[in-house]
């Protein structure tokens, strides 16, 4: 009589699909490596465009690894390079971005940036105030894992270290626009692109995500109101500009408060800059207002370019000034929309990486990314990972872009296997 054997037996003796890399011990082993380059690059920050000691410190890491192809001055100070695996497969581009922020720390370390410079005529200080070191660091970790298992790799990658994703200074071009431009997805040309951002509010372990429409549009603008300089007790001489900005400011608010259906989609207008006059006793000639604009139609869109110019032409000539203005101004990035496929298709890796429950999907975010360049050009995924400490509040914890901003150790290690985890998988699909 033939005997049958149990199912759970007879698969005992078929090979069972695997990783081709295990990414826990790929990870485990560049964990102290992420640690070190993220200290260096926090302590060392550079502005938009100015990434010239950072480049140079991420290309001789590239060169030391053996990847092919490292590019340096890509779109100013950026870096490129590409991996080939041993195996043929298919082909992704990973990005991180390099630039600080003209932030002034106040975060108690012992690697805290004592950096300072001039922007925009004023002494400040800088800072990785946004998270671009620990993703700098995390993607030349992902960068040395992959090259030091490239026999086991099937597939190619294509490594961005990108400068000015914070915004190319005012009169330059950069970021991802000016990487496009200077054709690195023409020289490799990839299936798909990922990327990571830190997030403070969330904590370390969970991973945030959104299918199609992620972060906002973002629009910079320029508006410069022209009065008639006069002595600061005799205002009936001229014109005030200072008074006539704050009216623009104030009527602006009513675009978003009672001109626009927010109830259908969010809409920000915030002016982040008034800079005119210099002395107590003295109406200046000219006062100078720049802002930003958020949104995530593009109808909506240009009705808040219309109104805010509209607003700030009728109540300038309401008063006899004039205005010029700027909207947008050039380096404007679009929605950053994370392709729905592509985001099912790697929403696994992601649970993989952490865990289920550790993987939540996101609401929309007004913050922007110009990642969204990217993902215009092929399907894309982005994700965050939560940067503030477990047992904390992550909600009221210091948000991106504040001198309090923290970035819990720990969440290196996150973001690394995420995105090992990613990788190693896409390029192990048939």
């Amino acid at each position: 009589m033939r005997r049958v054997l149990p199912l759970a037996l007879l698969l005992a003796f078929v090979p069972q699909p695997a990783d081709a890399i295990d990414v826990e011990a790929a990870a485990t082993a560049v964990d102290p490596s992420v640690l070190a380059w993220r200290r260096d690059f926090h302590q060392f920050p550079e502005l938009s465009n100015r990434e010239f000691k950072t480049g140079e410190k991420v290309a001789a890491q590239l060169r030391a690894l053996g990847l092919e192809d490292v590019r340096t001055g890509v779109a100013h100070t950026g870096v490129t390079a590409v991996l080939r695996g041993g195996k043929p497969g298919r082909r992704i581009a990973l990005r991180a971005d390099m630039d600080a922020l003209p932030v002034t720390e106040q975060v108690d370390l012992p690697f805290a940036s004592k950096v300072t410079t001039e922007y925009r005529s004023q002494t400040t200080g800088v800072m990785h105030a946004c998270g671009h070191d620990a993703h700098t660091a995390i993607l030349l970790g992902v960068a040395k894992a992959l090259s030091e298992h490239r026999s086991e790799l099937a597939g190619e990658v294509l490594f961005v270290f990108q400068p000015a994703e914070e915004g190319a200074p005012e009169g330059e071009d950069g970021g991802a626009g000016l990487m496009l431009d200077e054709g690195v997805f023409e020289r490799f040309k990839p299936e798909a692109v990922f990327g990571l951002h830190m997030w403070s509010a969330l904590n370390v372990g969970q991973i945030g995500y959104r299918s199609g429409p992620f972060m906002a549009a973002s629009d910079f603008f320029k508006l410069t109101v022209h009065g008639k300089q006069s002595h600061g007790s005799r205002p009936w001489d001229g014109i005030d500009p200072i008074a006539i900005a704050a009216e623009i400011v104030s009527g602006a608010q009513h675009i978003v408060s009672r001109e626009l259906n927010i109830s259908r989609l969010p809409v920000v207008v915030t002016f982040g800059a008034i800079q005119g006059g210099i002395r107590h006793n003295i109406i200046p000639d000219s006062v100078e207002l720049i802002g930003t604009i958020r949104t995530f139609d593009e109808g909506m869109r240009a009705d808040v370019h219309a109104r805010l110019a509209r607003i700030a032409e009728h109540t300038a000539a309401a008063h006899g000034a004039t205005v010029e203005h700027t909207i947008p101004m050039p380096g404007a990035n679009p929605v950053t929309v994370n392709d729905p496929a592509l985001t099912a298709q790697m929403l696994p890796s992601l649970r993989k990486a952490e865990g289920v429950d550790e993987v939540r999907e996101m609401g929309l975010i007004m913050g922007a990314e110009d990642f969204s360049l990217y993902a215009q050009k092929v399907p894309g995924l982005f994700f965050f990972v939560g940067s503030t400490p477990r047992g904390q509040d992550a909600a009221a914890a210091p948000a991106n872009h504040s001198p309090l901003f923290f970035v819990d150790e720990a969440s290196l290690q996150v973001g690394t296997r995420a995105l090992l985890q990613v990788a190693v998988d896409y390029l192990g699909q048939p």
